[in-house]
């Protein structure tokens, strides 16, 4: 592994000898030994098999449970991978290179719980993009091999798998196969006469240039963008398919010439197909969604019938939150209704830095599409979200960035001058006031559309409950009339328990997530009526290992007042006789507009403590009390920017919550260590560089330098010119000389998220160790922002670990500046 490490001497002669014979300490010979190990029991819970997925079938008779993989080996990330205007492609298949999938499905009755095995499945399956039919008769999924994608169906009532095509589809692009009525499937194909990949010529054909003419062009900074004509070629010849029909007797009918196909959707009637595909001139500077677009319906044969718009390339959408491109987006079918298309356009120029009255206008087309767009509804905010439910009733939501503002609105679709009716109007950063969002059922065409009782009057709403005692999920009614709501069903303590759906579409039955501080999440059917409970899974508790283990929601407040809440979890056993234990704060900053919001408690203690590979509680086991998510709001009131103090709110609110555990005698505040993934791993080399809190930090695939992000990042507008000093400032780049904390920096070496460069790690560590840091920086062979395969997450808490025992664990003295160090002698 390419790891390596330095070391500032700090401490005296002595104090030295003691911090020794206390550690062994990672060494340069560490970086010869491959991948490594942690302790038995971080592997146990690493190896646990996942808990199943459960999809519910139309009609809410079957449950589908989905069984996940465990890791995947190096090996399989390490095959041929291509990365292309901002995709990930794997040649070898002609689909996605890092998707998810799964590898047994069983199905169970609601009713009687009768389980039926899914049988005659591939012998090693890689499944993915699980859809139902509409009348939930079959399901359908891709099975990926590997020579390519192939399109398998199943008949719910047998269980009974089938293969419908060969490995021809292409999901380069990422267009899922997709139902169209109960008998039949579209999906994408490979263009049976394609050729040879485009073969790179060893010798250039001239120089790669790109030219502006004066437009302007602010763009957030992409990964895996194109380079040069050959990824040119390659993107085209890996995205080019053909649109298809298959029936349920595997015959297939091509409905559309070789083409890049962005997306599809098949009208609710199976009667048209939006159709969206991609052409030149392809960009250098932004990914495959912003490349030139031409949204087309056409009939069920492939033939042409309208034209929506014809896109250009988006290079230069303003970046501004909120900013949106020109023209018609967000194109969709009612799913109300047999064959209205429906989309949004910007009043604004797309530029939400602008003044405007009006921000969007949402319009929707009938079939034949022959005549005039009508506008629904003009926002006054920028346009989110419509839910439809009938010719009288549909939900338009609205959002503004600045003011934290969303609004709910009631349309009529078919009398579209009526005037809309303002449900909810809140700050989206305010939980504990969040209305809830409305429930949906499958209608007959296999859309989601609006769940509604007493002939359309009421409607069903879907809550976290976030409260001052934790999240507490409800559900209302609420009365379109009146808009007055009332609860029909709260989670009581000590539960999570979360409405999921009314099963036959009433108030009868009700199916939840159910869990406890101690039991896993499990599928019940809450009859709410009689009050009585029927349990429908018995998944197991994945991590016995951490039975018994201490959970606790805690509230504490920062110097200027903002109250904060994190969970404190201690080892299973642990007594307080026992004294501090060593501890590990896992955070994520947030940023706020409100201090009342900031101060907000989040999540609840009574869910389940479920550890992947990426949690911190992995480290219970290892004997390190955790604190979890510790608030690390970042509040900006008013015409203040949350960003403007930072520096001193971060280090303000990591300052109180090691204050409350050391008061609370779980830690003392020499073996206090602080990490986070991401912005939250930012976050952590802002710590160390700006105050003496912890013994050591751990900092995973982050960055560090905010001048080479420089048109904003995170929840950062402003531009690097606009804001020079937030920039210098909250850059832990320019601060590396006042680093005196041992920081263990970890990234994957083909991290793919916007900013995140493994150059911000290689350059921080290069930073830190001319101005003779202690720090250790750790590349993962081809992984991305998340880490995947076994070898290098099982390496990562190896590192981690070790770097944890050497500096936290076994640290007896509080590190002492050189100044100090001088006087003594």
């Amino acid at each position: 592994m390419p790891c390596t490490l330095i070391r500032r001497t700090v401490l005296s002669a002595a104090v030295l000898l003691i911090a020794l014979t206390m550690a062994a300490p990672l060494t340069a010979d560490d970086d010869t030994t491959g991948y490594r190990l942690p302790s038995p029991a971080l592997v146990d819970m690493v190896d646990a098999p996942p808990t199943p997925l459960v999809s519910v079938g139309p009609g809410d008779e079957w449950m589908l449970l989905l069984q996940s993989p465990n890791l995947p080996p190096i090996a399989e990330l390490a095959e041929r991978e291509l990365r292309l205007a901002g995709l990930r492609i794997k040649p070898q298949t002609n689909g996605p290179s890092r998707a998810g999938h799964y590898v047994g499905l069983e199905l169970r009755r609601i009713a009687d719980l009768k389980k039926v095995p899914v049988t005659g499945l591939p012998e090693t399956p890689r499944i993915g993009n699980v859809q139902w039919s509409p009348d939930g008769a079959h399901f359908c999924f891709t099975n990926t091999g590997p020579t390519g994608i192939e399109l398998w169906v199943t008949e719910t009532a047998g269980g009974k798998a089938r293969r419908l095509t060969g490995p021809v589809l292409n999901l380069a692009a990422g267009t899922p196969p997709d139902w169209i009525g109960n008998d039949t499937l579209a999906c994408t194909v490979v263009p049976a006469d394609r050729k040879g990949e485009p073969v790179k010529s060893p010798v250039p054909a001239g120089p790669v240039t790109q030219e502006n003419l004066g437009a302007t062009s602010p763009n957030r900074t992409y990964q895996d963008l194109l380079k040069n004509p050959h990824d040119e070629a390659l993107f085209e010849y890996y995205c080019t398919s053909r649109l298809a029909l298959v029936d349920l007797d595997g015959k297939l009918e091509f409905i559309g010439g070789p083409e890049i196909v962005w997306d599809f959707d098949p009208s609710p009637d199976g009667n048209f197909i939006i159709v969206e595909t991609l052409h030149r001139p392809w960009s250098y500077l932004v990914p495959a969604s912003r490349f030139p677009k031409r949204m087309e319906i056409r009939g069920r044969d492939g033939a042409l019938v309208h034209t929506v718009a014809d896109l250009p390339l988006q290079e230069s959408i303003p970046i501004p939150f909120g900013s949106v491109a020109t023209g018609p987006r967000g194109l969709g079918w009612r799913g109300d209704t047999p064959s209205t298309v429906s989309w949004v356009e910007a009043l604004d120029g797309g530029d939400a830095g602008a003044e405007a009255e009006y921000r969007d206008r949402v319009f929707t087309l009938a079939a034949p599409f022959d005549g005039g767009p009508q506008p629904l509804i003009t926002t006054t905010l920028r346009f989110s979200s419509i839910t439809w439910g009938n010719d009288g009733l549909a939900l338009a939501s609205e959002w503004w960035w600045k003011t934290r503002m969303q609004r709910l609105w009631k349309v009529q679709p078919g009398s579209p001058d009526a005037a809309p009716v303002m449900i909810f109007e809140n700050s989206f950063e305010d939980r504990y006031n969040d209305p809830g969002r409305p429930l949906t059922k499958r209608n007959p065409l296999g859309r989601s559309v609006l769940l509604t009782a007493e002939e359309g009057k009421t409607l069903y709403l879907l809550g976290s409950g976030a409260s001052p005692e934790g999240d507490r999920p409800f559900l209302d009614i609420l009365d379109l009339a009146t808009l007055e709501t009332e609860r029909r069903f709260h989670s009581e303590a000590p539960y999570y328990e979360q409405p999921v759906t009314l099963l036959g579409g009433d108030l009868g039955r009700m199916l939840t997530r159910r869990e406890s501080v101690e039991e896993p999440p499990n599928y019940f059917v809450r009859d709410l009526g009689q009050g009585t409970l029927r349990q429908l899974t018995s998944f197991p508790h994945p991590t016995p290992q951490l039975v018994g283990l201490h959970k606790e929601q805690i509230r504490y407040p920062r110097k200027d007042g903002v109250m904060l809440t994190a969970t404190l979890y201690l080892p299973p056993g642990y007594e307080a006789e026992q004294g501090p234990l060593p501890l590990l704060m896992w955070a994520y900053p947030q940023e706020f507009k409100s201090a009342d919001a900031a101060g907000q408690v989040t999540d609840s203690p009574y869910r389940f403590a479920r550890v992947g590979w990426w949690s911190p509680l992995l480290f219970l086991a290892a004997g390190y009390a955790v604190l979890d998510d510790p608030a690390m709001p970042i509040v900006g009131e008013g015409d203040e920017e949350p960003n403007d103090t930072f520096i001193d709110q971060l280090v303000a609110s990591a300052q109180a919550a090691a204050d409350e555990v050391v008061d609370r005698k779980v830690a003392s505040p020499q073996r206090l260590a602080v990490g986070g993934h991401s912005y939250g791993a930012f976050m952590t080399a802002n710590l160390l560089a700006h105050s003496d809190i912890f013994a050591a930090g751990i900092a995973r695939s982050g960055a560090y330098n905010r001048t080479l992000t420089p048109f904003g990042f995170q929840s950062e507008e402003r531009t690097l010119w606009e804001a020079p000093e937030i920039y210098f400032t909250m850059s832990p780049f320019m601060h590396a000389e006042k680093v005196n904390e041992p920081l263990l920096l970890i990234h994957g070496e083909a991290d793919n998220n916007s900013g995140t460069f493994p150059m911000q790690s290689e350059r921080y560590y290069n930073a830190l160790k001319g101005h003779g840091a202690t720090a250790r920086l750790c590349f993962l062979p081809h992984e991305s922002h998340g880490y995947r395969a076994r070898e290098s997450v099982l390496h990562m808490l190896w590192e981690t670990e070790q770097w944890l025992d050497t500096y936290v664990k076994n640290a007896e003295s509080p590190v002492v500046e050189e100044e100090s160090v001088a006087e003594a002698q």
